[in-house]
C-alpha cells in the first residue's frame, strides 16, 4: 500500500539505490549484522525523512532487521519520485515532490494511523502526530535527525508533553561532523551553484548563523572565493549549544578569517544570502528594503519561516519564475530572486541532491544502530535522550575504517597519566 508520484519512474529509481548502496559501507555492514540478529522483527517503524537515495539505503537496511517500514517526507519538496517509486515496491510510502500542505500532512496521517512502536523523525512532526493522535503509549521510543526538531522536543519534554524517550540522533558528535557541518555546507553550495549556474567566486555570502551547519557553509563558500560575512545575535534562542552561545559562534567566526556584522549592516552588502539559524525573522522587510538589486536569497535551516516569503508574494509589484525553483520578484524598485521557495536549498527538488552519499551513510549508521538500541534496550524514562557514546564511537570508527583509517592505541601508562595519576618534572 503506497502512494506516490508515478511507479513507472521505479528504474530509474533503482539505478539510483545502487549508487548509493555502494557508497555506503557502514549501512551494509549493519545491513549484515541485522540480517542475521533480526532485531527488529515484528516491529512497525514510522519514518518521516527526506525521502531520497541515502534514506532508501537505511529503510532498506531497517527492513533487513525485520521492520515493516511505513515512510513519508518530512518536507514538501524533497522527495525523490524515482527512489519513492522505487521503495514502493518493497515497504509502504507515501511521499511525492511538489505536496500541498495538506498532502504533506495525509501522507504523515497514513504513517502514524499504522501505531508505529518506533518513529525515526526529521523535524519532529510524526512525533507530535502521534502524541496528538493519542498513540503516544504505542511507541517504544522516536530517534529524531535535525537541530530543529530536536528544539521542538526539548520544549516538549519542558512542559510535560513528551510521553516516550527520543535519541536526539542530531546532538552525536559525529552527526554533527558527518551531517550538519560537512553535508551541509557541500550540499548547500552545490544545489545553490547548480540552480543559478553563476560564479561564487568575489561574492559576498551571507550566512546567518554560525553554528554546525553555518560553519560548514561559510567554509565551503570561502573555499570557492568567496567573500563570507557572518551574522550572529547576542542572545540564547534555544538553538543547539554544542556550539556555543551567539556570542563564541561570533568570536569563532571572526577568527575563522569570516567578517562579522549585523544583518542590517550585512543585508546593503551581500549578493547571496543563506539562512542557517533554525529560528524565524531572519530575513523580513526590513532586510529586504536594504538589499541589492538582483540579491539572491535562500535557506538551509528546517523550516520555511526564516525567510518571509509571504511579504514577498503579497508586496512584490511582479513575480515569475524564472528557472526551476527561482522566483524573481520585483519590489523596492529592484528584483530580488528566491531560491526553492524559502525551503531547505540544499534538497527542494530538482535542483538539490541532498548532502553527499557518504555523509549519510554516517547520520543513518547513528539512526539505524539507535533504532536497535531502542527496540532491544529501550530507555525507561521519557524525554530527550543522548546517543549512548558507544553508538556515537563505533560508527566514527566505521567511517574511519571505510577510508582506509585506524588508529593506535594508548599505552597502559598513558591511560595512567590520563587519569591524573601520573607525574611530571
Amino acid at each position: 500500500m503506497s502512494k506516490v508520484k508515478d511507479i513507472s519512474f521505479s528504474k530509474d529509481g533503482e539505478q539510483e539505490l545502487y549508487w548509493a548502496r555502494v557508497h555506503m559501507p557502514i549501512l551494509a555492514q549493519i545491513k549484515k549484522d541485522f540480517e542475521k540478529e533480526k532485531p527488529l522483527k515484528g516491529l512497525v517503524i514510522g519514518v518521516a525523512l527526506h525521502l531520497e537515495k541515502k534514506t532508501g539505503i537505511l529503510l532498506e537496511t531497517l527492513a533487513a532487521g525485520g521492520a515493516q517500514i511505513w515512510a513519508a517526507s518530512c518536507n514538501p519538496l524533497s522527495t525523490d519520485d524515482r527512489v519513492a517509486a522505487a521503495l514502493s515496491s518493497k515497504m509502504n510510502v507515501f511521499a511525492w515532490a511538489g505536496q500541498s500542505k495538506e498532502e504533506y500532512y495525509w501522507c504523515l496521517e497514513q504513517v502514524i494511523s499504522q501505531k508505529p512502536q518506533i518513529l525515526i523523525d526529521d523535524g519532529c512532526d510524526l512525533t507530535l502526530l502521534a502524541h496528538q493522535k493519542g498513540y503516544e503509549k504505542l511507541v517504544l521510543g522516536a530517534c529524531e535527525e535535525t537541530t530543529t526538531g530536536v528544539n521542538r522536543l526539548h520544549a516538549m519534554h519542558r512542559d510535560g508533553k513528551l510521553k516516550f524517550p527520543v535519541f536526539a540522533v542530531n546532538d552525536a558528535y559525529s552527526k554533527h561532523l558527518f551531517d550538519n557541518r560537512y553535508g551541509t555546507g557541500q550540499s548547500t553550495l552545490d544545489a545553490i551553484m547548480n540552480m543559478l549556474n553563476l560564479i561564487v567566486a568575489g561574492k559576498t555570502v551571507v550566512v546567518a548563523g554560525y553554528g554546525w551547519c553555518g560553519k560548514g557553509i561559510a567554509k565551503r563558500m570561502s573555499a570557492m572565493g568567496a567573500r563570507v560575512v557572518s551574522v550572529e545575535i547576542d542572545g540564547d534562542l534555544g538553538e543547539d549549544k554544542s556550539s556555543g552561545s551567539g556570542v563564541h559562534k561570533a568570536l569563532e567566526a571572526l577568527y575563522d578569517g569570516f567578517a562579522v556584522m549585523k544583518m542590517e549592516e550585512a543585508a546593503k552588502i551581500g549578493d547571496i544570502f543563506v539562512t542557517a539559524t533554525g529560528n524565524r525573522d531572519i530575513l523580513t522587510e526590513k532586510e529586504f528594503r536594504l538589499m541589492k538589486d538582483g540579491a539572491i536569497v535562500s535557506n538551509s535551516g528546517h523550516f520555511d519561516n526564516e525567510i518571509d516569503v509571504a511579504y514577498l508574494e503579497k508586496n512584490a509589484k511582479s513575480k515569475k519564475e524564472v528557472k526551476p525553483n527561482v522566483m524573481e520578484y520585483e519590489i523596492f524598485g529592484k528584483k530580488i530572486y528566491l531560491l526553492s521557495q524559502g525551503r531547505l536549498v540544499n534538497l527542494a527538488r530538482p535542483t538539490g541532491q541532498g548532502h553527499p552519499v557518504e555523509i549519510m551513510d554516517g547520520s543513518f549508521g547513528i539512526q539505524a544502530l539507535c533504532v536497535r538500541e531502542l527496540a532491544k534496550n529501550t530507555p525507561k524514562k521519557a524525554g530527550v535522550q543522548a546517543v549512548p557514546k558507544e553508538i556515537d564511537d563505533a560508527v566514527a570508527r566505521m567511517a574511519l575504517k571505510a577510508n582506509g583509517v585506524v588508529l593506535g592505541k594508548p599505552t597502559k601508562e598513558q591511560i595512567e597519566y590520563a587519569k591524573g595519576y601520573g607525574e611530571g618534572t
